[in-house]
């Protein structure tokens, strides 16, 4: 079954172009919703919500539906902050070893039982099971280096001109709240949750409704398996009224936002008044530049990677390919061979590399954007189509700077190729984006790339990779549009984030003044 979304930019030239383009995934059928198998999620355990009122969960690829659980409102939020502010004072004076013993035992527990997450990977954010896999991964790192925090130096002795000690150490916020989005749900939640716990703080975790499990439930199950005293993570999966709440609610001195830069920009403007800790992870229309030197067919394995992973629901996509015009015919067509022949459909089939997109509306605004491209002058040269909510990988070439491919974050499996002639022509390109998230180069001569890389404006830069990467060691974070900066990640970056730091001094008599 082919679907097809209207859009304004289509006209005969993009009907004609989207013919000859690969044939269509088949959608899946239109009844094959689970009602009577609903309650897979049976645990309410782990979830902070208690109304009456049930989310729907659902699977992009096949429409079943994976559970029904109690949605959270503003009553449950209140309800879960105050419990979080009591289990804080008594987590915050344990050891930093009883602290980290329960990030080693979920980090164990994950790596003998990786299913636990993985199940609700693949089905709820549609999460091809290499994809599923390789977050499960970044989360034992994640929990193995936050128990490495627990356990960092968290002060510095600092000099004074007076006889007494002067130090300044690190204490934690109070209640930490982190909202958290569909794509990468569990490690985009974890790697607040783990630190924030670390160094002794109580969470309130929002994941985004579409993916509650696997980005907030199961992760409060693993960690409760692991030890975690009660009251200390309090999920609350619920609609955008729970997160403005959470942002809004005097008692949770720190926000932790992934996601739009739309929303992160509210949540600023909203947090601003209170004089609170906003941690902004944001969009990104990221660039791989392609230098002439560079080896074309290892390029384009790079650049698929970069583009089509987890159909390019990643604020890391390769969203710009910015190639030399002496080579970029043949990069294009590497790269389009490869995504006609990448497996698209149900991500419970391990064959598929590629699952959904997350649902209608975002499918919709691919699309929407592929069309006005091409009525804008690119070529469709591969994908520009779908069945149900699986979108072909799709290569664009002749994507001039003022195409809406170029300048918008499309979120999906889409790589749009723009050519350069001169550096310096490349880097303007490059800087031309409200986004200074990731950048990738790619070259025959790494030296060269290294001292090019200080005219990027990006939070990251990869020499040689493409765009998509993170490690647990790292301060993640980008410039510009897509964030204030690396919050996310490495020692000194986790430490800042989740507490705040005290001046203490200590001398031996009570000071004498003259009145």
């Amino acid at each position: 079954m082919t679907s097809t979304v209207t859009s304004p930019a289509v006209d005969t030239a993009i009907d004609t172009a989207i013919d000859t383009a690969i044939d269509t995934v088949d959608a899946p059928d239109e009844d094959v919703r689970a009602d009577d198998d609903w309650s897979v999620w049976e645990d309410t355990r782990h979830s902070a919500a208690t109304g009456p009122e049930r989310l729907e969960v659902t699977a992009p690829a096949t429409g079943r539906v994976l559970a029904r659980i109690a949605a959270a409102d503003v009553a449950d939020l209140d309800a879960a902050v105050a419990a979080a502010r009591t289990a804080q004072r008594s987590w915050a004076r344990r050891t930093y070893d009883q602290r980290a013993a329960v990030l080693r035992r979920a980090a164990q527990l994950l790596e003998e039982q990786p299913e636990r997450v993985v199940r609700w990977l693949v089905p709820e954010s549609g999460s091809g099971q290499g994809k599923a896999a390789f977050e499960v991964s970044m989360l034992v790192g994640e929990l193995n280096e936050c128990a490495a925090l627990a356990s960092a130096p968290y002060g510095e002795l600092l000099r004074s001109t007076r006889p007494r000690l002067s130090l300044a150490r690190r204490v934690p916020l109070g209640v930490v709240g982190v909202i958290s989005p569909f794509n990468f749900p569990a490690i985009l939640s974890l790697r607040s949750v783990a630190p924030a716990l670390a160094v002794g703080n109580a969470v309130v975790l929002k994941p985004d409704p579409r993916t509650p499990v696997s980005g907030g439930l199961a992760l409060a199950e693993l960690l409760a398996d692991a030890g975690l005293p009660e009251g200390l993570l309090h999920v609350l999966p619920g609609g955008a009224e729970v997160g403005q709440a959470l942002v809004a609610h005097p008692d949770v001195p720190c926000i932790s936002f992934t996601g739009s830069t739309a929303a992160g920009r509210a949540i600023a403007a909203a947090a601003a008044p209170l004089l609170k800790k906003v941690h902004l992870e944001l969009g990104g229309n990221n660039a791989l530049l392609v230098l002439p030197d560079a080896d074309v067919q290892a390029a384009a394995s790079a650049a698929a990677w970069g583009s089509f992973l987890h159909q390019g629901q990643i604020c890391m996509t390769a969203g710009r390919h910015v190639v030399h015009a002496s080579i970029a015919e043949e990069f294009t067509a590497a790269l389009a061979e490869k995504a006609r022949n990448l497996p698209v459909g149900d991500p419970a089939d391990p064959a598929n590399a590629l699952g959904p997109i997350i649902d209608d509306r975002q499918l919709a605004r691919v699309h929407d954007i592929v069309t006005a491209a091409v009525a804008h002058g690119a070529t469709l040269v591969a994908g520009g189509e779908f069945g149900g909510l699986f979108y072909r990988p799709t290569v664009l070439a002749g994507v001039s700077a003022d195409n809406p491919a170029f300048r918008q974050e499309i979120f999906g499996p889409v790589a749009p190729v723009t050519t350069y002639e001169t550096l310096d022509e490349a880097v303007a390109l490059i800087n031309d984006s409200e986004y200074g998230l990731s950048v990738g180069i790619l070259t025959g001569d790494a030296f060269a790339a290294f001292e090019l890389a200080a005219r990027i404006e990006s939070g990251m830069v990869h020499i040689n990779d493409q765009t998509v990467d993170d490690e647990a060691t790292i301060p993640f974070g980008g410039t510009k549009a897509s964030g204030s900066g690396g919050h996310f990640g490495g020692t000194r970056a986790n430490l800042e984030s989740f507490c705040e730091t005290q001046w203490v001094t200590v001398q031996s008599q009570i000071e004498r003044y003259p009145f």
